[in-house]
């Protein structure tokens, strides 16, 4: 109810505000643009052709988000050491290491660009145009510019193609587990890696080798404790200015410390129901993708219209589309046109290979290979050398080198070895979400279905909601075919062990119009243990929780309201509280403050509310009952390369009663309350869960140390009390300052597009001197929304301000 009074409060305040108009005129348009821009920041574009709209976009994106633009093209560029100096020098080797095609030539892009739309080099060269005009006219008032040029003296730089399909961004990261499994393999042995992991789905077909998965060793194990993937790992780091993240929680030792927990806990949540299940009848749609919690926030709503095109009897179909993706990329990649809504979350498939070659003792740049042959020969490695421009010193000279696999990370030479990756973020067409483009003009199922045959990196659970009353799931993804090995560890790169092509993304697991009534996803495994292409899927997913719950609400048997989805996706029940806090029903502490702990737990209602004393001291318990199971169960020598047991093989530890588990319950309780007291205090009434001493949010602004204290009080958010930890449907992660979860959400219900619901935190600017580059984030604290009208009277009518640009 809170939630709903705030949010016609909003509505209402939305009528009350003057109305401001400006003409810009800038070169490349072709015709007059309209863009209204609504009280909360969204850019709704009308153009009356797809060139100026997608120019449109680009320009308005640049307006808003200028700075966060130009990060983005010196990471696609590799010229981060040009603006920050020499420490970013191997990040900017790693970009131009795993670029797409580093010897590219115009027909390539173009025949790259074609691959997200059939206009796609007309639609992104228009985008990059819309940037590099806002760019132009910035410069010219230099002293408009946002603050952080200010602060590192600097200035935006123009856009090109490349940047836009830039990979760096690519959300795949799995080569990280498959060195870190080769290592574990070597060490503790696969058995023992087997029995830590929790590897699914087994699959049950006759054809199944066991045990599964595979984790036979191929390499040297010995070799593989060198930092092998330092390149790699470095171009995909956060910046950092003179220390401070760009992201509040990705900073180096936190993403080696947390990556598999990464794994299991972090990631988003999307759901479709029919008609019979909606209060509506209509079919309705929920998505809120889960990444680092920043400033200015990583999502960017915007609404796309422009008509269809003409030309000698043949019609090309018209824009009409409203959601987010990125501000880098053209197009919408979560939201709804006039025909359907779609959502996204990541789907499990393993993209990346890390090949490991003897080389030429005689020549370093060849490497052993036979492949279909029957000898061994030489190959040799391709060459490109590299001047990167460094800040404050001389250019740095650097060889990239590539096998017949992909890039060099690594050159072993006292043992004539080398490292390189095959990557599927280097085949054409995969640049992360640009494909969302095809999807934004899809007019059903069918076409929707087939725009995502086209969407490759990263790997996604696709879902659809119509007003035909069609709802379907699509998983997405390049998925290579290993007929001889599984792609978990590192293999030999000399021709033994090869892709067999990739899977055709309709032969990904999908769903149309289940018996069910609904489609739900939390990066969850859906796949069946039937399913007859297992080698082509990831073996490891994100804990279950989420998912389970959203199930369990979605099959409570009533019809579902915008405000059941509101509630669900601000959801605290904590299915891991509910299965383990049973386990302390019977017992009895002789410690007078653990038997007043447990007199919490026993009437608690296992909902991480930030009110609640007893959410506190539950997840201070289970972070405790974690690291005691994991102490037991992963021997030391592994534990720098195993740094998370799933929450699975916690349960398997700790369900099945044995002599001291009753023991342990209470002396992790005894831990919990300890810990809880040095930082909360004696009196357990002042323990509740979302406080600034517990669970909280505060959001940094990468260049919060550079500024003085009136600036940082204006750029920095928080703290502000939470509730959630990572497995709630809420997910706001198992650090007690947020640093994951849902900045972006929408609602959808077909029956009304003027109807859809969302939010973007902490605001659509990213300068500080915009009224909207706050605006939102006290919304969002309240598990919040604001309306996302579609038809324009209604847009109309919370319009703040129309911008008309002119040729």
């Amino acid at each position: 109810m809170r939630q709903l009074l705030l949010f016609l409060i909003i509505i209402s305040s939305a009528y009350c505000r003057a109305q401001s108009s400006q003409t810009i005129r800038t070169a490349g348009l072709r015709q007059p643009v309209e863009i209204i821009r609504d009280r909360w920041g969204v850019n709704h574009i009308y153009a009356k052709n797809e060139h100026d709209l997608f120019f449109a976009q680009g320009y308005s994106a640049a307006q808003d988000r200028l700075f966060q633009l130009e990060i983005w093209r010196r990471q696609a560029t590799g010229t981060v050491a040009e603006l920050l100096g020499p420490q970013e020098i191997k990040r900017d080797i790693g970009t131009r290491l795993f670029r797409y095609k580093p010897n590219a030539t115009p027909a390539d892009i173009d025949k790259e660009l074609l691959h997200y739309h059939p206009h796609g080099p007309q639609i992104v060269k228009a985008f990059v145009a819309g940037i590099n005009a806002y760019v132009t006219e910035i410069l010219k008032t230099p002293e408009k510019l946002p603050f952080e040029f200010r602060v590192l003296d600097t200035k935006p730089g123009f856009w090109t193609p490349e940047v836009v399909i830039s990979r760096h961004q690519g959300l795949m990261y799995n080569v990280r587990e498959e060195l870190n499994y080769g290592r574990l393999v070597n060490l503790i042995g696969a058995d023992k890696l087997r029995e830590l992991q929790w590897f699914h789905p087994q699959s049950t077909l006759p054809t199944t080798t066991s045990p599964a998965p595979d984790l036979t060793l191929h390499v040297n194990g010995d070799e593989l404790f060198q930092p092998i993937l330092e390149l790699y790992e470095a171009f995909r780091l956060p910046l950092k200015f003179r220390g401070q993240s760009t992201k509040a929680d990705e900073d180096e030792a936190s993403l080696n410390r947390g990556f598999e927990a990464d794994k299991q806990y972090v990631g988003s949540n999307n759901w479709v129901i029919s008609g019979d299940k909606s209060a509506s009848g209509y079919p309705m749609l929920a998505n809120d993708p889960h990444r680092a919690q920043s400033t200015p926030s990583l999502r960017y709503w915007v609404h796309l219209n422009a008509p269809g095109a003409s030309t000698l009897g043949a019609s090309t179909p018209g824009w009409n589309v409203v959601g987010a993706g990125e501000p880098t990329l053209p197009g919408v990649s979560i939201g709804h046109n006039d025909y359907g809504a779609w959502g996204l979350t990541i789907f499990e498939t393993d993209n990346e290979d890390l090949y490991v070659y003897e080389t030429n003792p005689a020549n370093p740049n060849q490497y052993r290979y036979k492949g279909k042959g029957t000898t061994y020969r030489w190959l040799t490695m391709k060459t490109f050398t590299e001047t990167i421009p460094v800040k404050g010193g001389k250019p740095v000279t650097t060889i990239l080198k590539y096998t017949l696999h992909g890039p060099v990370v690594f050159e072993d030479a006292k043992h004539h070895k080398a490292y390189a990756i095959r990557s599927g973020g280097l085949e054409i067409g995969s640049a992360p979400y640009l494909a969302s483009l095809r999807m934004n003009q899809a007019r059903n199922w069918m076409e929707f279905r087939k725009a995502c045959l086209y969407s490759r990196v990263p790997g996604e659970n696709m879902i659809w909601a119509d007003k035909t009353g069609t709802i379907g799931w699509q998983s997405v993804g390049l998925a290579p075919i290993r007929k001889n090995f599984t792609g978990l560890v590192p293999v030999p790169g000399d021709g033994r062990f090869e892709w067999s092509g990739f899977l055709p993304i309709d032969q990904l697991p999908n769903k149309l119009n289940p018996p069910e009534g609904y489609v739900a996803t939390a990066n969850n495994n859906l796949t069946a243990t039937n399913y007859p292409h297992r080698d082509a899927l990831g073996w490891t997913w994100a804990s279950p929780s989420r998912a389970h719950r959203i199930e369990e609400v979605l099959n409570d048997g009533t019809r579902k309201t915008m405000v059941d989805f509101m509630a669900l996706q601000a959801d605290y029940l904590s299915i891991p509280a509910r299965t383990l806090v049973p386990l302390l029903q019977n017992l009895a502490s002789l410690n007078d403050r653990t038997e007043q702990a447990l007199s919490y737990l026993r009437r608690w209602d296992y909902k991480l509310t930030p009110n609640s004393v007893a959410a506190s001291i539950y997840v201070a318990w289970e972070g405790q009952l974690k690291q005691a199971v994991y102490q037991e169960k992963v021997p030391e020598v592994a534990q720098p390369y195993f740094k998370t047991l799933p929450t699975k093989r916690v349960y398997d530890a700790l369900l099945v009663p044995t002599s001291g588990r009753d023991s342990l319950l209470l002396t992790c309780l005894d831990r919990a309350v300890a810990e809880l007291t040095k930082r909360l205090g004696a009196d357990m009434d002042d323990w509740s869960y979302g406080q600034r001493k517990n669970k909280h949010i505060t959001i940094t602004h990468p260049m919060s140390n550079l500024v003085d204290k009136a600036m940082r009080q204006k750029i920095n958010f928080g703290p502000v009390s939470r509730g959630g930890y990572a497995e709630t449907v809420n997910a706001t992660g198992n650090d007690l300052n947020q640093t994951h979860g849902a900045s972006f959400r929408i609602l959808v219900d077909t029956e009304d597009w003027d109807k859809t619901l969302g939010i973007n935190t902490p605001g659509q600017s990213g300068n500080p001197e915009s009224p909207h580059y706050g605006d939102l984030f006290p919304i969002w604290a309240e598990n919040s929304y604001f309306p996302v009208f579609f038809t324009k009277e209604k847009i109309k009518t919370v319009a703040e301000g129309t911008t008309v640009l002119t040729p």
